[in-house]
């Protein structure tokens, strides 16, 4: 058995679960969501806990955080920040679009999906959302569109990153 599926997740107070069969159902103050749990799991609601049991102890650790990201995302929700580091970079938001500057001959135009809702400050793009999958996958694109190159060390970085620096050509 996982070792953090044998301690069960406190349930906070903001956070309403409901058990049906195979599906879980998460309500909270940022937002409604569901998750299926495999065959050969058990989960068990007693005092506010929820217990985590089954046959198939490959996934039991898998499912306790899935479960635990689902609540906290539910509660406090999940956020990425990008900064945005070069000359001329710069980002803005037009409706559901994140409109990127980053030194190609044009404009990158980024649809945010739904569930996730993106602030720009400066040169940092916050992502906010409640699915911590969601929120990485959509920070994991943007980055891609310049990815921090290490002699300038000019990019699209998370912010706090710290890019390894290349010593350039010696005359």
């Amino acid at each position: 058995m996982s070792r953090l599926a044998r301690n069960p997740i406190t349930i906070p107070s903001d956070v309403k679960i409901s058990v049906n069969d195979n599906v879980i159902n998460f309500e909270g103050k940022l937002g409604k969501s569901s998750s299926t749990l495999p065959n050969g799991i058990a989960v068990d609601m007693k005092d506010n806990l929820l217990h985590f049991s089954g046959e198939n102890k490959a996934l039991l650790g898998t499912v306790y955080a899935n479960v635990k990201n689902e609540i906290v995302g539910n509660s406090q929700g999940f956020e990425k920040r990008l900064e945005l580091v070069g000359t001329g970079y710069k980002a803005n938001v037009s409706g559901k679009t994140l409109v990127l500057s980053l030194g190609y001959s044009h404009d990158i135009n980024f649809k945010i999906p739904e569930g996730i809702t993106a602030k720009v400050e400066k040169n940092i793009v916050s992502i906010h959302g409640t699915s911590k999958q969601l929120v990485g996958q959509v920070a994991a694109e943007i980055k891609s569109f310049r990815k921090p190159e290490p002699y300038k060390g000019k990019g699209v970085r998370y912010e706090g990153e710290r890019i390894y620096r290349k010593e350039g050509k010696k005359k």
